[in-house]
């Protein structure tokens, strides 16, 4: 009886835990999982931003567009004012365009050129511009559109 008991404490004292270099390991790890993963948000963040600022361009363009496109074909908007045709259908600044949509609209601008014939006879090819600044960098979106006679 007593040869076990010895062999009992003998297995237990051989049990030791973690080592300090273990823990440390372990926390190494833990912390460049837990870097990853917040480089991931930050990421993410950025691109919901970018994305709900897209939405709303996009929803910008489209109201702008059903104005243009519910107007009759000779309307003075839809003139191609500078001549430039279908080269002139992506410039997008005031000073290029054929038009300019002057309601304030916070980080937006919105500009419309209209090219007569481009595609088919008898029609007006129609592009609206969308641009906005975000982190330093101009970004555009475009929609286009065919009004016939």
């Amino acid at each position: 009886m007593k040869r076990n008991h010895a062999t009992k404490i003998r297995k237990a004292s051989k049990e030791k835990g973690f080592t300090l270099l273990e823990v440390i390991g372990a926390i190494s790890i833990l912390a460049f999982g837990l870097l990853a993963v917040a480089s991931m948000q930050v990421t993410a963040i950025m691109g919901n931003y970018l994305s709900g600022n897209l939405t709303e361009a996009s929803a910008l363009a489209g109201d702008s567009m059903e104005k243009l496109m519910s107007m009759d074909y000779d309307a003075a908007q839809l003139d191609d004012t500078d001549g430039d045709g279908a080269d002139g259908l992506n410039d997008a600044s005031a000073a290029t365009a054929d038009g300019e949509d002057g309601r304030d609209l916070g980080i937006y601008d919105i500009y419309w050129n209209v090219a007569e014939n481009a595609t088919f006879n008898n029609t007006k090819t129609v592009n609206v511009i969308v641009t906005w600044t975000q982190a330093g960098s101009q970004k555009t979106f475009v929609m286009q559109g065919i009004k016939g006679r």
